[in-house]
């Protein structure tokens, strides 16, 4: 059955690009953080401090990204630009953190300890964090998921980011 052109709904291209950034910042941050929520509960890969603090910013697209989906028009476009900016935020979460475990930086003091000889060497031992930001746990292609996360994780933001100045 053909369907008459005339009767079809009409989708402008701007409510069309609205509607793509909105699903992108959907499906994106559910994506890395189910498969985070995989490899930590599947695959047994305990996330370090600085892995749990990227899954934050994704949280908060996934509630600003959602809120969109049902917001009046004039609301819809303004949650989009700081769900992108939350998704932005955990890729540089995520790049610093890749910068750590390549050991380019220092990371936190608390989650990548220095372990030096003296008299403290058995007591920083014992306090040092089980699992540690500064190595990575799983890589891909020599990129750990931190550094996966950020490259996603950017590419998505910048894709939602231009999909929404094209529609205005």
């Amino acid at each position: 059955m053909i369907a008459d052109a005339a009767l079809a709904p009409r989708v402008s291209a701007t409510s069309l690009r609205v509607a793509s950034a909105n699903l992108l910042l959907i499906a994106v941050p559910a994506a890395l953080l189910l498969g985070a929520l995989g490899f930590q509960y599947l695959g047994g890969l305990a996330p370090c401090e600085t892995c749990l603090w990227q899954r934050w910013p994704h949280l908060a697209a996934l509630v600003l990204a959602g809120a969109a989906l049902v917001a009046p028009a004039a609301v819809r476009r303004p949650l989009l630009i700081v769900a992108a900016g939350a998704v932005l935020t955990s890729g540089a979460i995520g790049a610093f953190h890749m910068g750590v475990e390549q050991h380019w930086w220092a990371g936190p003091s608390h989650c990548t300890p220095t372990i030096g000889s003296g008299g403290d060497f058995l007591r920083a031992m014992l306090t040092a964090p089980i699992v540690r930001c500064d190595a990575a746990a799983w890589s891909l292609a020599g990129v750990s998921m931190a550094g996966w996360n950020a490259l996603v994780s950017v590419a998505a933001s910048v894709g939602a980011l231009t999909l929404l100045r094209r529609a205005s």
